[in-house]
């Protein structure tokens, strides 16, 4: 299984466009590339191919990333300077996930597919 069809499973089973399915995806990559540590994620990242570039694309920490305004929004700069990047990198992620027009109801189903539909495959040396 590849990115794009973890996009197209969410797409289809959460009920949204593919733009807001890849935002969505690729935001959450990006706030577990920030906030985990060690070689578990490239790991995981190494078997779903794409997902490291996915990640890269919608990084959320990147200058000016995330920024939809709302009450996250103000909350960003605050939360990341005092509790440190990791926060930073989740408070961020919420605000993008935010600002991509999709319902509760949808983030949640996103959220659901996300962690129940990916089947690695074994990484090849």
């Amino acid at each position: 299984m590849n990115v794009q069809d973890i996009v197209n499973a969410i797409s289809q089973e959460a009920g949204v466009d593919q733009a807001a399915a890849e935002k969505v995806v690729g935001t959450i990559f990006s706030v577990l590339e920030h906030e985990a540590e060690g070689t578990t994620l490239s790991s995981f990242f190494a078997r779903i191919p794409g997902a490291d570039a996915l990640a890269q694309k919608y990084d959320i920490m990147a200058p000016g990333a995330a920024s939809g305004g709302g009450l996250l929004s103000s909350l960003q700069g605050a939360l990341g300077g005092v509790l440190g990047a990791k926060t930073g990198a989740l408070v961020n992620g919420v605000a993008a996930i935010e600002s991509s027009g999709l319902n509760m109801a949808q983030v949640r189903q996103a959220g659901t597919t996300l962690i129940q539909h990916p089947k690695p495959q074994p990484v090849l040396s």
